[in-house]
């Protein structure tokens, strides 16, 4: 079979557009509505979607410009797909969690349940969080530097693998002749003593049908490729032109080779926001409306956010971007890629504002499902990627409008499966299912 691309559901309560909430064909108390959510896995399913990927952020967004903002009130991400993985039975469930503020041993467990739950479908997206308001509710008065974050997050990395390599995959006999409810020859205790943690184990949870869940990130400076070429499994990254898809994609595949790792021990999924209609006449006119539903203060609020938590309300709609320091608490990569578009296209406050409420500085699409396909497959066909998360304005609209259009496209090119071959998202993505490092070892 010819390489076929990957393609992921990023599913943000009421869409990612920041103005989605108001408009009339959208639930605007779906981040709390469990059969929006049933809804939405089961269209990205019927449409043979790789995963179903969910964000989060453990601070609720407060304040005058928050207020206007649909942001507030979700699901917390494994407790949904959890859920979620009992209506459906294909499908990826990658969630999010941080480094930053939870313990190596509680997230191992939680996905290796996941894992269990869904049949051998769990993913997580291992981020290090660049929301300094998280700080503030575990006892911190600012966030983690940088540097620390990504050193913490390295390590957090390796003690959670470690401990889902806690138990064989045999190691459980269950034997109510002899007795035997396990074999403790094939028991590892981690016993795990580093800069940052320090964890005995085992892990109380069965080595996990896919032997580990499937390894996600999303940074894209220096530190978090470097993290990303030593550790993931998948990697989500904004890019705004096809040269910049390639430069990063070349640049990551390029840094495997130095962890004993081949080049396909790695997919690059980048962000692409797609709005999609039958005619591109219609495709715009349907993005308009979500951004004449944006209110400038918004926008720019949205964009501070990204930058790395800056406030702009002081500086002028009308005038351009200030010169900011460098992040220590945010995403650096989303930091210089909006200050490179800001210079290059000469945009004021108020419109790099607008112009990020939604896709938020990853690629954009708007056009036909001829368009929308064309240009996957010309980033998928030129070295700059190997699928995509998609992103539409509106849930449940945009994802339908995706399904129903692109989909198809992509499958009478050959580009997309058309029915599921494998029942684990290692299968899905043609990710090797990882041996037990103790077990090897020993051998």
């Amino acid at each position: 079979m010819s390489r076929q691309l990957k393609l992921g559901a990023f599913l943000m309560a009421t869409g990612h557009h920041v103005a989605a909430w108001r408009h009339p064909d959208v639930p605007a108390n779906a981040g709390l509505d469990f059969a929006q959510y049933k809804r939405l896995a089961q269209i990205a399913e019927a449409a043979k979607f790789d995963a179903l990927f969910v964000a989060d952020s453990i601070a609720a967004a407060t304040g005058e410009i928050a207020s206007q903002m649909a942001r507030s009130d979700h699901f917390e991400p494994l407790t949904l797909l959890s859920a979620l993985s009992a209506v459906t039975a294909h499908i990826g469930l990658i969630a999010t969690a941080t480094t930053s503020y939870n313990e190596p041993y509680h997230v191992a467990r939680k996905f290796a349940s996941l894992d269990h739950l869904s049949g051998g479908r769990a993913g997580w997206n291992l981020v290090t969080s660049d929301n300094a308001a998280e700080a503030q509710n575990f006892g911190r008065d600012e966030h983690l530097g940088h540097r620390e974050r990504y050193s913490r997050a390295r390590e957090f990395h390796q003690v959670v693998t470690g401990l889902w390599d806690s138990w064989e995959d045999d190691a459980f006999v269950r034997n109510k002749a002899s007795g035997h409810y396990y074999d403790p020859a094939k028991l590892h205790v981690l016993d795990h003593v580093g800069e940052h943690f320090r964890v005995k184990g085992p892990l109380n949870v069965a080595r996990s049908p896919q032997g580990q869940p499937v390894v996600v990130q999303a940074g894209s400076s220096e530190a978090g490729r470097e993290l990303a070429a030593q550790t993931a499994e998948v990697v989500f990254t904004a890019q705004t032109s096809l040269a910049n898809a390639q430069a990063f994609y070349a640049d990551l595949k390029g840094r495997l080779g130095g962890y004993g790792r081949e080049a396909d021990a790695l997919k690059i999924m980048p962000g692409v926001f797609v709005v999609v209609g039958p005619t591109e006449a219609e495709a715009q006119a349907k993005f308009e409306a979500f951004q004449a539903l944006v209110e400038p203060e918004v926008g720019v609020a949205l964009l501070g956010r990204m930058l790395g938590n800056f406030d702009l309300s002081k500086y002028p709609l009308d005038g351009p971007l200030p010169s900011l320091p460098l992040t220590d608490s945010g995403q650096r990569s989303r930091q210089q890629l909006l200050s490179d578009l800001a210079s290059q296209e000469q945009l004021t406050l108020a419109q790099l504002g607008r112009r990020i409420a939604g896709g938020r500085g990853h690629y954009s699409l708007i056009g036909t499902p001829l368009q929308v396909a064309d240009e996957l497959q010309r980033w998928f066909e030129n070295g700059a990627a190997d699928g995509f998360n998609i992103l539409v304005p509106h849930l449940p609209g945009g994802l339908e409008d995706f399904a129903q259009w692109v989909v198809p496209e992509l499958q009478r090119r050959g580009l997309f499966r058309t029915e599921y071959t494998g029942s684990t998202l290692r299968e899905h993505l043609g990710l090797v299912r990882p041996a037990n490092r103790f077990k090897a070892a020993q051998a």
